[in-house]
């Protein structure tokens, strides 16, 4: 059984929620790991601008210093987007995060983009998994000693809910290595909900829809790489998602697996703002429940179940998107993206030793 330690967000003074992060980690072993001149990767998601959820600059800064008194060499990083955006290059990256706080004046430590200008600079690191045998991951990440991931734990529209697990495996993967996790997952479009407004060919980065002569977007699934994108910003529901298709959940775990393959690892979920879609809009919605805490594990599996473990427990917003009328007892995830399955991804960590579900959740004063 894992340990998953936890800090409720009650401060008083001299005891803010800086000073219990730093002890909350404290108490998860974070000084037991051997940083000794070391690079260490702090995996986290810096945001795209518009959105306000992302987790806060200020909570990597006891991080940033825990790994430094350790003798560590610490970096904020993440990999490019496989959508158009703002942080689909390492130059618009960069700005991004150091928009929205994190540069080193703030979090006293450099943002490296993982996987360079285009997102073409990755390793092939081999797990010979069902899906994957190699993974694409970032360079930076992948040539790091030491992983510890800062994890805002919210909705997702593909995975469910987006946590440990996916931010270290989605996030942590080159162009190539997210087009090789989305491949099976081409979109299709729902002729009779398009209104041929144009944004579905606006947003793709890679010229495989358009609006046809009878006012309806087509795909061209020579050139659809399976992003995603018209999806995330169709109105009217007219790209979808074609669910049928199998792999996603295990692709990523497998990911997962590659990020951490022989390296040391820590893992924090920050149970906050808890969005029902992810960081990667350029806005953020009313949360779907109260903020709850922060949890700290040597252990991305039951560190993420008990994170949705709470969020399950915890009473629904009747201000959010999922409203008044949803009956408490149900999956919050699952009522905010109903044709998503996170427990398939979860089950399958725990099959390929990625870690347990079965945790000790341990609170700490």
């Amino acid at each position: 059984m894992s340990k998953v330690y936890f800090i409720n967000l009650k401060t008083s003074p001299g005891n803010n929620l800086l000073v219990k992060l730093n002890r909350l980690i404290q108490a998860a072993g974070f000084s037991k790991l051997n940083l000794g001149k070391k690079f260490v990767a702090l995996k986290i998601h810096f945001g795209e601008p518009g959105n306000l959820s992302y987790i806060r600059p200020n909570y990597t800064v006891p991080i940033v210093k825990a790994v430094k008194e350790l003798g560590g060499v610490p970096f904020l990083t993440d990999s490019n987007t496989l959508y158009k955006g703002l942080r689909s290059d390492a130059v618009n990256h960069t700005e991004s995060a150091f928009s929205n706080g994190f540069n080193p004046m703030v979090t006293g430590c450099h943002v490296i983009i993982a996987d360079g200008l285009k997102g073409t600079d990755y390793k092939v690191v081999e797990i010979n998994q069902k899906h994957c045998k190699t993974a694409k991951i970032g360079a930076a990440i992948a040539n790091a000693d030491v992983v510890v991931s800062l994890n805002h734990f919210k909705g997702h529209e593909m995975a469910g809910f987006g946590g440990c697990l996916k931010n270290l495996g989605m996030g942590s993967a080159s162009i190539g290595g997210k087009l090789e996790m989305h491949s099976n997952s081409q979109p299709m479009v729902v002729g009779e909900n398009c209104t041929g407004c144009g944004e579905c060919e606006e947003n793709c980065a890679h010229g495989a829809i358009q609006v046809g002569t009878d006012n309806i977007a087509q795909i061209d699934y020579l050139k659809c790489i399976g992003c995603g994108q018209c999806v995330a910003v169709c109105q009217y529901e007219a790209a979808q998602v074609k669910w049928e298709n199998a792999g996603f959940y295990e692709k990523m775990a497998e990911y997962g697996m590659a990020v951490l393959k022989d390296k040391q690892h820590f893992h924090i979920n920050f149970i906050m703002d808890v969005s029902p879609n992810c960081d990667c809009w350029g806005h953020n919605d009313i949360p779907i429940i109260h903020d709850i805490g922060i949890l700290a594990s040597l252990d991305p599996v039951a560190i993420d179940k008990a994170s949705v473990d709470l969020v399950n427990a915890a009473a629904i917003n009747p201000m959010s998107a999922i409203g008044s009328e949803t009956n408490n007892s149900d999956d919050r995830f699952k009522i905010t993206h109903p044709k998503t399955n996170w427990k398939e991804c979860l089950d399958y960590a725990e099959k390929i030793g990625l870690g347990s579900q079965q945790y000790e959740l341990i609170e700490v004063q």
